[in-house]
């Protein structure tokens, strides 16, 4: 059963479509200051945020599993992610599950005690935890400042200065 309610909806910042809601993922985690790599989901149908509560949701078409790298770890998401969120914190977390050994374990909270450690810790409901570090789950993204689209726009102003003088 679903968490997400009308009424819920109706007090969030509420978007649909795969593009906007991997752009609006992406923003909530850089804003409460977590690694934007944490949420690899696909192919999102809607998203969610209350901010007077924290409460955060993304619906996906399936469910899917993401290998983070650089731990080795394997990440299954479900269909329905859910959690409360606030600086440095992503708490009553639903939906996503880290494979330990041979289990799958359900992760309950990711946090970040102290910033500066550059470590983000992952706990299980039932109070395990595994601390790794922040780089492992974070994604180059694009810069886009106004300096960098002058840059590039100027190489294309040269670009066709250059075939036009040839």
């Amino acid at each position: 059963m679903s968490l997400i309610t009308d009424e819920i909806k109706a007090k969030a910042e509420y978007y649909s479509g795969d593009e906007i809601c991997q752009v609006k993922s992406k923003e909530l985690l850089r804003e409460i200051g977590m690694p934007n790599g944490l949420l690899p989901l696909r192919d999102i149908e809607e998203c969610g945020y209350v901010r007077e509560t924290g409460f955060v949701w993304l619906k996906q078409k399936k469910s899917i599993t993401h290998k983070f790298e650089k731990i080795g770890k394997y990440t299954s998401y479900g269909t329905e992610v859910t959690a409360y969120v606030e600086q440095h914190k992503i708490k009553k977390l639903t939906g996503v599950k880290s494979k330990e050994l041979l289990i799958w374990v359900t992760i309950g909270d990711i946090y970040i005690d102290d910033p500066a450690s550059g470590k983000v810790t992952f706990q299980t409901p039932a109070g395990l935890s595994r601390t790794f570090p922040i780089s492992a789950f974070q994604i180059a993204e694009e810069v886009k400042d106004g300096k960098e689209a002058e840059a590039k726009e100027a190489k294309k102003v040269n670009a066709a200065v250059e075939v036009k003088d040839a």
